[in-house]
């Protein structure tokens, strides 16, 4: 809105006719929106006083012109918005067409081999003799073996491997020499990651992406050149040698090192030519290939712990996109040497969805992170400071994959045995190791620490999702955690050896996870933990400090296919420096094919069968079973028939594979900084609680692993025992008794039937024990996803602690009633779940379950209507 003026003043409409602000007013009232772009009326009057340019223009005047100023940003910021968006959706319908384009010469000349084929068939001895369909059968499977004689190394040798790396990393990329088939899961639009594709039927392992990334080609280019800082399986890249080209670029000769990502197998290394050039379009290309058929020059004779593994053809292609940023075209191609690991590992190194989630995936969501980076300044992901963060994050998985891996040129050693072969233990005294360490870490201890000690084990896990069992480990720390020993590594300088025997000697308090940062694609969490009330020793018991924990979680999407788990961890200090020690622990879940049979017999593990009798014990302990239970069949039965699920404790029949069954590897690294002279104690410390983490995580596994007879097992309920039915019973019973209504619809009969309805009732119910310090016992499908937590967890949620303080005293009022009158109605209000998120309830009963003989068992809780707030 236009204000009119005589005499170039703002004042009321003159004749219709609108006259402007003078250029003076306008400046000023631009200042004056750019500090405080919404004034009130005091705010506005102020700025009249303030400012005497406007003090002939009346507040009302003042308030429309902000209004429209306000209007206007908006208007600008949606219209660059569009822009934006409309530069998005032309970019990515050029490459569906381009990929339209693709996938009809691939139909055609699928069509063409199928008629040969069948020519084939029909007169095999005019197929043999017709070229053409001959070298159409094989133009989809190429290889680069020794077909080739051996060239010469010199620059016009290496030009020629050069030129003929491009020709097929270019038909790999935008041709058809590669069959591509769409990755599970992966929906290409405007709001993906890109079109991924994986390959079928060439040798190796393959996978494809094209992506649009807000970053200049050259830009581009540069990032991913620099393997290390976004393949976290990357431990190093060295060139060796750079030769310029005629044509403007550029060959160099690499040798590139991949970490082991379980402790089974070897790690895996490359002899490279990469090949940097711009193409006649504009286009920039950086494409590689393994070296194999060259002589008189150069070559990287087999290193120690490594397999010399092959890249085919591979690289990247960049085009510059209209607007700015870039069309991006990724193909890794690879043979991992499968026939040097383990069988049940195989799959890992056969499988093109594992390369595209680890590698190719990986290299797009680099670029996106930092064009979003570049794009707001005030990124909210990464905070004010993402270059740091993402270096936290890259430190502490390359420290994890260091102490996985225990390369000797590091310093690592390996210790020997106590004649069991189940957990390994290196020991590491190098300069490089130990730098820094010589620091206070959060509770005073001074670190003195002269050497590092690494535990490290592996374990196959069946029918268990990595991602449930990674947020599980997450979220439930004292499931399996020992506060006093991995919390503060290096507290186990002043514990001494006296103490150093695995017991416990401090629990946690409770444990606060502080969100610091995450990526853009929310695949990896980068967060602080703080662990309260920590005993690390029997003289601190009386003043229990706080411990602080730098995590990084990735993986923890269950609906992404072939995705690897991680939790991995450092202690810090309370001021936490960017150049801070790091001495990172943790867990890494690995999945493997499905569709496969379950293979026991290589991996160096105690399988989950020999805990039968501990998770009998922690059964036992919540639900009394009879002696019947602890047999492993009965076991595993009571173990499968936990329904516990991706939303916390619901079915996930979606892990199931007919025929086989689900498989993943866990690798296990726990790092001790200590003194020399304690490196006995600390082994016999380290080996002993790797094997309770062991203990503990197959419990949980068992407990977390869904039936994948699904269907066809009958009931799937927390417990289908006969006990869990008589306290089923029970509650329905009391209920009766004490409310004068049934808890559960009329026609209910059987404790099977029961149990069953009682599960999915709609509201939360749950069971406490009678102790003075009420603990949880039980609770329905409602009750676990209220309190958000699992039936192994639910031991060690009591009942004060989802109350707030007013609740807490209403409870405390209504306890003894509770136990006189058998009821009590507890108005609506507030509780916590076990993750401290605040839950709403219409209301709460509460009573007193009766057994056969009409004694207290437990109380019974009921919260009705609740929801998250």
């Amino acid at each position: 809105m236009a204000m009119s003026c005589k005499d170039g003043k703002p004042g009321s409409l003159d004749n219709g006719k609108y006259v402007r602000y003078t250029p003076e007013q306008v400046e000023a009232l631009e200042r004056l929106y750019h500090e405080c772009p919404k004034p009130s009326s005091i705010r506005r009057q102020q700025l009249i006083r303030e400012c005497p340019i406007l003090s002939n223009i009346e507040p009302k005047q003042i308030k429309v012109w902000f209004q429209n100023r306000r209007c206007r940003e908006k208007q600008r910021k949606e219209a660059s918005r569009l822009q934006a968006v409309n530069r998005k959706l032309t970019a990515m319908n050029k490459l569906l067409m381009e990929e339209n384009d693709r996938l009809q010469k691939q139909v055609s000349q699928l069509v063409y081999e199928n008629g040969c084929f069948r020519q084939h068939t029909q007169n095999a001895t005019l197929a043999t003799k017709d070229p053409s369909c001959e070298s159409a059968v094989m133009s989809g499977q190429q290889r680069e073996t020794n077909q080739h004689p051996p060239r010469d190394a010199s620059p016009a040798g290496l030009l020629s491997i050069a030129e003929e790396t491009l020709a097929e990393f270019l038909s790999k990329a935008t041709g058809t020499a590669v069959e591509w088939v769409q990755m599970p899961g992966m929906k290409p639009g405007p709001d993906s990651i890109g079109i991924i594709a994986i390959s079928h039927g060439c040798p190796g392992v393959a996978a494809r992406a094209c992506g649009l990334v807000g970053l200049e080609p050259t830009r581009v280019a540069e990032l991913l050149k620099d393997r290390p800082s976004w393949f976290h399986d990357c431990r190093a890249v060295d060139v060796l040698n750079v030769l310029p080209t005629a044509n403007g670029g550029t060959i160099e000769l690499l040798y590139m090192q991949l970490y082991a990502p379980t402790t089974l197998a070897p790690a895996r290394d490359f002899w490279l030519l990469r090949y940097t050039s711009v193409l006649e379009d504009g286009s920039l290309v950086v494409c590689e290939r393994s070296l194999k058929n060259t002589q008189n020059g150069p070559s990287m004779p087999p290193v120690q712990h490594f397999v010399r593994a092959e890249m085919l053809p591979s690289g990247y292609l960049i085009r510059p996109c209209e607007g700015g940023g870039s069309i991006i075209h990724i193909v890794d191609h690879m043979d991992l040497e499968p026939w040097s690991v383990p069988e049940v590992l195989r799959p890992l190194y056969e499988s093109s969805t594992v390369l595209a989630q680890k590698t190719t995936m990986a290299a797009l969501r680099q670029l996106r992170q930092i064009a979003q980076e570049v794009s707001q300044s005030n990124v909210t992901g990464w905070g004010r400071r993402p270059a740091a963060l993402r270096a936290l994050s890259q430190r502490l998985s390359r420290g994890f994959n260091d102490a996985v891996n225990g390369f000797t040129d590091e310093g690592w050693s390996m210790m020997g045995n106590d004649g069991m072969d189940d957990v390994t233990i290196l020991v590491n005294s190098s300069p490089d190791k130990l730098m820094g360490l010589n620091l206070s870490f959060a509770n005073g201890f001074p670190s003195v620490s002269n050497a590092v000690l690494c535990a490290k084990a592996s374990m196959l896990l069946q029918n268990v999702p990595p991602a449930i069992l990674l947020r599980f480990l997450r979220e439930h720390r004292s499931e399996w955690a020992d506060s006093s020993i991995d919390a503060y590594s290096a507290a186990v300088v002043k514990v001494g050896p006296c103490s150093l025997r695995g017991s416990r000697v401090g629990g946690f308090g409770s444990q606060v996870i502080l969100p610091l940062a995450h990526t853009v694609e929310h695949e990896e969490f980068l967060e602080v933990i703080k662990l309260e009330g920590i005993a690390q020793s029997p003289e601190d018991a009386l003043m229990p400090r706080d411990v602080f924990l730098l995590q990084l979680c990735s993986g923890m999407d269950e609906n992404a296919v072939g995705t690897c788990a991680e939790l991995i961890f450092a202690p810090i200090d309370a001021s936490f420096a960017d150049d801070a020690p790091l001495l990172p622990s943790g867990f890494r879940i690995i999945p493997l094919d499905s569709g496969k049979v379950c293979i026991f017999s290589y991996v160096k593990v105690w399988s989950f069968l020999s805990y039968t009798v501990s998770f009998v014990k922690f059964l036992n302990k919540h639900w009394k079973l009879m002696q019947e239970a602890s047999s492993p069949n009965r076991t595993l039965d009571l173990a499968s028939a936990l329904e516990i699920g991706p939303a916390g404790n619901k079915a996930s029949n979606d892990y199931s594979a007919a025929g086989g069954c689900m498989r993943s590897v866990m690798t296990i690294a726990f790092e001790f900084a200590f003194e020399s002279h304690l490196q006995e104690h600390v082994a016999s410390m380290a080996r002993q609680y790797v094997r309770s983490i062991i203990s503990s995580v197959q419990r949980v596994a068992l407990a977390l692993s869904p039936s994948y007879s699904g269907s066809h097992a009958g009931l799937r309920t927390p417990l289908g025992t006969p006990e869990a039915q008589t306290l089923a019973r029970w509650i329905c019973q009391s209920y009766r008794v004490y409310m004068g209504v049934e808890l559960l619809k009329s026609g209910t009969e059987g404790g099977e039937s029961v149990l069953k309805t009682l599960w999915h009732h709609s509201d939360a119910i749950m069971c406490c024990s009678l102790k003075a310090l009420p603990v949880f016992t039980f609770a329905n499908q409602a009750g676990l996803d209220m309190l958000e937590t699992t039936l192994v967890a639910l031991q060690d949620l009591t009942l004060e602690k989802i109350f707030d303080e007013h609740g807490r005293k209403t409870l405390c009022t209504e306890f003894p009633q509770i136990m006189q009158q058998g009821f009590a109605c507890l108005q609506g209000g507030i509780c916590l779940s076990s993750m401290g998120r605040p839950v709403s309830y219409e209301r709460a009963v509460a009573w007193k379950v009766l057994n056969e003989e009409e004694n207290a068992h437990c109380i019974c809780f009921m919260f009705v209507n609740w929801s998250f707030v």
